[in-house]
């Protein structure tokens, strides 16, 4: 999400069905590892099933959608999985989005000083907008310009630049001793994203679905944000990045896999989203499908995999175009994964040619064509049913109005070619496995895996 996405433009493919098709997929096993944390992400929305879709959440652009000839305005909002963080001496605690688009960890910082400018939508969420106070906290320091993080989050082509202008010597910056502290920052997300503020230390602490089981980081580094626009939330980057918190947490070397609830549990206090960093999320998983993770020239810190086809229905396979499976000379193309972005993106006319089905595409025993991603190293992935077609009307006489749930990306702007976003990856078990630097794709009843792992209250 840290990086310049692709204008979007939306485009609705209404369908009128009788009811869902349902389907049945293994669960999770949860075994216990000291090397390893599973954590229990909360599915949040603004509002629970809308009765229109919203908004990416990777480009957060205005748009308005046709919705049986009416137009309706849809809202910039920020829907995904929230991770709780217990930070500071006492703790407090601060829900966050977890993000595999981006590496800072962010938090909105000041009980009435945080400013979010076009944020209104959340204005009256107590938990989504709560703060962090450093003052409240004996542990919590500013961070300085001899840390490694203040050259990363400040990343220009000449990085001890700022902290010159912070009065170091080049002696201390070479040396990396020089004790100023780090100079403010702005980071930018997707098409007009910004959040501003100080690099922050403080002692972090994660606690996991069993009892007494955590994860405890003294010196955690992270973004304290006075200062926002359309980022009413903070968040969790899960980039392979230094400042990420999955590096920070000291899993980066191994890897970390999430199932994600399918949206009709949004707002549910009562389950969890099992995330799983470290060794368990890499076992048993022999007769598990990866495809190889791609590294992209331009941005080395996410998460980008080869596309080659799209099979609607029974219809043969689109071939997709080479550059959503390689990178040109600047670096840029490719598919990314990326959690912090709502609905899959793909550029154009590859776009149009897959919502379109024909006669041929429904088969007589199904209500919706299946739709099939085919990535590289002949790994195939079947999207749940509920992840591409969404109801965007109450029933009517035992028919309901369907929209297909992807995004037109325009040609033109940096970044990557294609995005994989969240709501494709519900009940879809997703496997980073940084050992190897290959992606695995499974469908899961993400319910069921969340009630194994001890997330699910009943």
């Amino acid at each position: 999400m840290a990086i310049a996405l692709n204008k979007t433009t939306t485009f609705l493919f209404f369908l009128l069905v009788n009811s869902l098709v349902s389907y049945s997929i293994q669960s999770l096993a949860s075994p216990r590892n000291p090397n390893s944390l599973i954590l229990g992400l909360t599915l949040a929305s603004r509002a629970s099933f809308p009765t229109y879709p919203k908004a990416s959440t990777s480009s957060r652009k205005i748009v308005s959608i046709d919705v049986l000839g009416a137009k309706k305005p849809s809202r910039e909002v920020r829907d995904g999985y929230l991770i709780s963080l217990n930070i500071g001496t006492p703790p407090q605690v601060i829900q966050v989005l977890m993000d595999t688009g981006s590496d800072l960890t962010w938090v909105p910082c000041g009980n009435l000083s945080f400013d979010c400018m076009e944020c209104d939508d959340y204005r009256n969420n107590d938990q989504l907008m709560a703060t962090f106070s450093p003052s409240y906290s004996s542990s919590s320091y500013r961070g300085s310009c001899a840390s490694p993080f203040c050259i990363d989050i400040h990343g220009s082509d000449n990085p001890l630049d700022p902290c010159t202008v912070a009065g170091c010597s080049l002696s201390t910056l070479v040396k990396a001793t020089c004790s100023r502290p780090c100079p403010s920052f702005a980071y930018t997300y997707g098409a007009g994203g910004v959040v501003a503020g100080i690099l922050t230390r403080d002692t972090l602490r994660v606690n996991g679905s069993s009892p007494g089981v955590a994860k405890e980081i003294p010196k955690f580094c992270f973004g304290c944000v006075g200062s926002a626009y359309r980022e009413p939330m903070g968040i969790a980057g899960f980039g392979r990045g230094t400042l990420s918190m999955a590096s920070q947490l000291g899993f980066l070397q191994k890897g970390f896999s999430h199932c994600f609830l399918a949206f009709k549990y949004a707002n549910n206090p009562n389950i969890s989203s099992p995330l799983v960093v470290g060794d368990i999320a890499l076992t048993s998983k022999d007769d598990m499908q990866f495809t190889p993770m791609l590294n992209s020239p331009m941005y080395p810190n996410f998460y980008y995999v080869g596309l080659e086809a799209i099979t609607v229905g029974n219809v043969s396979a689109t071939e997709v175009p080479s550059s959503l499976r390689e990178f040109d000379s600047l670096g840029n193309g490719g598919l990314k994964i990326d959690s912090g972005t709502t609905y899959t993106h793909l550029p154009e006319p590859f776009y149009s040619q897959v919502p379109r089905p024909n006669n041929n595409t429904l088969a007589s025993d199904d209500l919706l064509p299946s739709i099939t991603f085919h990535f590289l190293n002949n790994v195939s992935l079947v999207l749940p049913q509920g992840n591409h077609f969404y109801p965007v009307s109450a029933p009517s006489n035992a028919a309901v109005v369907k929209c297909l749930m992807f995004q037109r990306m325009d040609d033109g702007d940096d970044g990557p070619a294609g995005v994989f976003g969240s709501f494709q990856q519900q009940n879809v078990e997703v496997v980073y496995d940084l050992e190897k630097e290959r992606i695995g794709f499974q469908p899961m009843d993400c319910a069921s895996a969340a009630s194994s792992q001890g997330l699910h209250k009943t």
